[in-house]
C-alpha cells in the first residue's frame, strides 16, 4: 500500500462510489467530496499528498475553467500537494494547459483503473519525496520545521494541532526544556490563517520587571529616562499574527494582572500614553513549569491560567520519542554539514546504536548540539560512535547499601568495566571514553580480568 493520502473532487456519484472501493486498496487514505466548495477546508484538515481534481462541476458550463481555477487555488494554498486532473476526452487541451500551470498529470474519462492508480501513485511518491527533503533541510518559512515521528504520543499532538491551528484558540504548550515547544508554536502559526503575518516570540522570563511593560506594550518618547523615541511593543508588533510567550510561568505575579488586562480587552496602552490601541493576536504560551501547582501556591493567577489554556498540548521528552532520534539526527547532519561545509552525510550502525541508547536528558536541544559538535570534528563521511561525545551529566550518588564494604579496588574496577561493556553493547571505544581510559589500557584490563 502507498502511504500517501488522496483527495478526490468529482461531482459524479458513480465515479466517487467506484473510487471509494478502488483507492483504499492502494493508499493510506482516500476521501471523496462532490464539489470544490469544501476543498479549502479539506486541504487544511486532511493535508492530502495528491488531489484528483475534476475539470468541470457545473453541468451548464463545460469549459474546464473551474478546474483551472481550483488547480491554481490548490497550488497557492498547498504548494507541495500534487494535482492530477480528471477530464473528458474533449478537454485534453485544457488538461495540457493545466499541466503548464503545475498539474502533475491528467487522466481521461472513461478511465482505466490500473492507469489511474499508476499516475496517483507516482504523484504521491513525488509529494512524499519533496516533503522528506523539506524536513531534512529543516526549511523555515512556508516549509515545516516540525518532525513528528510515528509514536502514539506525537500522533495525538499532531491530530490536535491540525484541528486547532486554523482557529484563534489560545494554546498552552508544556514540556521539559529542549523538547521543541518553540518549534511546535511555529508549526501552529504556519498552519493557521495568520501565517502570512509574523509570529512574534518573547522569552518572558528574560525580561526584567522594569522593562516588562515597555517591551510588551511599547512606550512613547520621553515617557522614562532612555525613551528617546516612540517604541511599539511586542504585542503591537504581532497584530494580525501570533504572539508566542515562552516561559510564561516566570512572569512575576504583580505583572500577570497587566498581561491579563491586555488579553481581556484586546488593547494595549503604551507606557506614557492614555490611548488604548486595538490589537488582534493569537496567543500561544509555553512553559516547563507546572502552572496548576503554581496556581495552588498562589504564584500564578487562576484567571490568567484559564485565559491562556484554552487548548493544552504536552510535548513528551525525547527518551519517550525514540522513533524521532535518528531522523532528527540526520536532519541536523544535513543542516550543519552545509553550514560548516563538511562532507558528513550519515550515521553508521555503531553511531545509531549509541544515539538510541543515550538518555537525552537535554532532549532535542542536546541532540542538536551533539550532532553539531560531531559534524565539526568528524573525519569521515559517516558519524560513528567514536565521533560522539556527551556533556558530563550529574550522576546520582550510589547508595551506600549497593556498595559492599571490603571490596578491593580491582573488584570495583572489574565491575565498572563489565557494566560499561553491557551499557555500550560491547563498543570498546565508548567503554574507554566512559571510563576515561585509553583503548590500550582497556585492552590490558580486559586481558587482566579475563573478560
Amino acid at each position: 500500500m502507498n502511504k500517501g493520502k488522496v483527495l478526490i473532487v468529482d461531482d459524479n456519484n458513480g465515479i466517487r462510489a467506484a473510487l471509494r472501493i478502488l483507492l483504499p486498496r492502494y493508499f493510506a487514505e482516500a476521501e471523496c467530496i462532490p464539489s470544490p466548495k469544501t476543498l479549502t477546508s479539506r486541504l487544511r484538515e486532511m493535508r492530502p499528498d495528491v488531489v484528483l481534481l475534476d475539470m468541470n462541476f457545473d453541468t451548464d458550463i463545460n469549459t474546464g475553467n473551474e478546474g483551472l481555477y481550483w488547480l491554481s487555488e490548490i497550488k497557492r494554498l498547498s504548494p507541495d500537494t500534487e494535482v492530477v486532473l480528471f477530464t473528458a476526452y474533449a478537454d485534453i487541451a485544457l488538461a495540457v494547459e493545466g499541466m503548464k500551470r503545475g498539474a502533475f498529470d491528467f487522466v481521461v474519462k472513461p478511465y482505466d483503473n490500473d492507469r489511474l492508480v499508476e499516475i496517483l501513485t507516482a504523484a504521491c511518491e513525488k509529494s512524499l519525496k519533496m516533503a522528506r527533503k523539506a524536513a531534512r533541510r529543516g526549511d523555515s518559512g512556508a516549509a515545516s520545521e516540525m518532525y513528528w515521528g510515528g509514536g502514539q504520543a506525537m500522533r495525538g499532538v499532531r491530530a490536535t494541532v491540525e484541528k486547532i491551528a486554523p482557529t484563534d484558540a489560545n494554546v498552552l504548550i508544556t514540556g521539559d526544556n529542549g523538547t521543541g515547544k518553540d518549534v511546535l508554536a511555529g508549526e501552529i502559526h504556519r498552519l493557521s490563517d495568520r501565517a502570512r503575518r509574523q509570529m512574534v516570540a518573547v522569552d518572558v522570563g528574560a525580561i526584567s520587571d522594569g522593562l516588562f511593560e515597555s517591551e510588551l506594550f511599547g512606550h512613547l518618547k520621553g515617557s522614562f529616562t532612555g525613551a528617546f523615541a516612540d517604541h511599539a511593543g511586542k504585542i503591537e508588533s504581532a497584530d494580525g499574527g501570533t504572539l508566542f510567550l515562552d516561559e510564561i510561568g516566570n512572569i512575576p505575579l504583580h505583572l500577570q494582572a497587566k498581561l491579563l488586562r491586555v488579553l481581556q480587552n484586546r488593547t494595549v496602552i503604551r507606557v506614557g500614553d492614555t490611548r488604548p490601541l486595538p490589537v488582534n493576536v493569537r496567543l500561544i504560551c509555553a512553559t516547563n513549569r507546572n502552572l496548576e501547582e503554581l496556581v495552588r501556591e498562589g504564584r500564578f493567577r487562576e484567571d490568567l491560567y484559564y485565559r491562556i489554556n484554552t487548548i493544552h498540548l504536552h510535548l513528551p521528552p525525547l527518551r519517550e520519542r525514540t522513533d524521532e532520534i535518528l531522523p532528527l539526527a540526520r536532519i541536523f547532519i544535513d543542516r550543519y554539514a552545509a553550514k560548516y561545509r563538511r562532507a558528513v552525510t550519515d550515521i553508521d550502525p555503531s553511531g545509531e546504536a549509541l544515539l538510541l541508547g543515550h538518555e537525552w536528558n537535554g532532549n532535542i536541544r542536546e541532540l542538536r548540539n551533539c550532532i553539531e559538535k560531531s559534524v565539526i570534528l568528524a573525519s569521515g563521511e559517516r558519524l560513528s560512535a567514536a565521533d560522539f561525545s556527551f556533556a558530563d551529566s550529574i550522576a546520582e550518588p550510589r547508595p551506600l547499601s549497593e556498595i559492599t564494604v571490603g571490596e578491593s579496588l580491582e573488584v570495583l574496577e572489574e565491575k565498572a568495566i563489565r557494566a560499561a561493556l553491557e551499557h555500550f553493547g560491547g563498543n570498546l571505544t565508548m567503554v574507554a571514553k566512559s571510563l576515561n581510559i585509553s583503548r590500550p589500557t582497556l585492552y590490558a584490563r580486559l586481558k587482566k580480568y579475563n573478560i
